[in-house]
């Protein structure tokens, strides 16, 4: 599966260069629109996986299929910070808080059909595999409270052989193999979401599908208890589950 995020050669005249893109965004502001509309229509304008600015990597696109839309949004929220109220900001990057509810349908217009797709990938494949992940650790957690003499075992160990087989030092050097990294001692946030996405690819390919939309189900579960405690309201609806890893399993 393919997203429209991809690197071009610089052309003054291109308007999605990441220069153009932010002063499209700042005009439709400072002209009475609405900042966060604007915000969408400027994400599906920006065509960039990837930039270092001031020192900073924004890495936008995981796996070359998964797009992380609120890291874009902070980028270009920081562009325009002088004329987007802060509490403001602050909800929709802290806690994906919008300052107006937009449907899927919306949403999905305003960014585009690809980055929306690319999104839906990031939320299946990293959001809700971490609150899977989260949830199993949880029930590990509650069973070790339970034992007498407790247990001199991980709980990560236990978490992931559940999920996936194999304890994660087993996953993570065979996924840093597989992609020519070094086996180093820490990882990155953005090398972690890479790793976390690899492992809901390989749980699509590895698990038979019952197994896999009953442990997806259990993470949006998971996911919908997190919000709840943060969220006044429900989040906007998305695809169920089944529907999302059917496209992923043919995309």
């Amino acid at each position: 599966m393919t997203t429209e995020l991809h690197e071009r050669t610089r052309d003054p005249e291109d308007v999605t260069t990441p220069e153009a893109v932010i002063v499209t965004f700042r005009r439709e502001i400072l002209a009475g629109e609405p900042w966060y509309p604007a915000l969408l229509r400027a994400i599906g304008r920006w065509r960039l996986p990837r930039e270092q600015v001031d020192g900073r990597l924004y890495h936008y696109l995981i796996g070359g299929e998964a797009f992380d839309w609120l890291l874009l949004a902070e980028r270009l929220t920081d562009a325009a910070a002088d004329l987007i109220p802060e509490h403001e900001r602050e909800q929709l990057l802290f806690f994906n808080r919008p300052p107006l509810e937009l449907g899927p349908d919306e949403f999905r217009r305003l960014i585009g059909p690809a980055k929306y797709r690319a999104h839906l990938n990031f939320l299946y494949g990293v959001v809700v595999e971490e609150a899977l992940q989260l949830a199993v650790e949880l029930d590990v957690q509650k069973e070790l409270r339970a034992r007498v003499w407790g247990s001199d075992r991980r709980t990560d160990e236990t978490v992931f052989e559940r999920i996936y087989g194999r304890t994660r030092e087993e996953l993570l050097a065979e996924f840093r193999g597989e992609r020519g990294l070094p086996q180093a001692p820490s990882i990155s946030l953005t090398e972690q979401r890479e790793f976390t996405y690899w492992l809901f690819k390989r749980r699509l390919r590895t698990a038979d599908p019952a197994r896999v939309a009953s442990d997806t189900r259990r993470g949006l579960v998971q996911l919908s208890r997190l919000e709840a405690c943060r969220r006044p309201r429900p989040t906007e609806a998305e695809p169920v589950a089944e529907q999302v890893i059917e496209v992923m399993r043919h995309g």
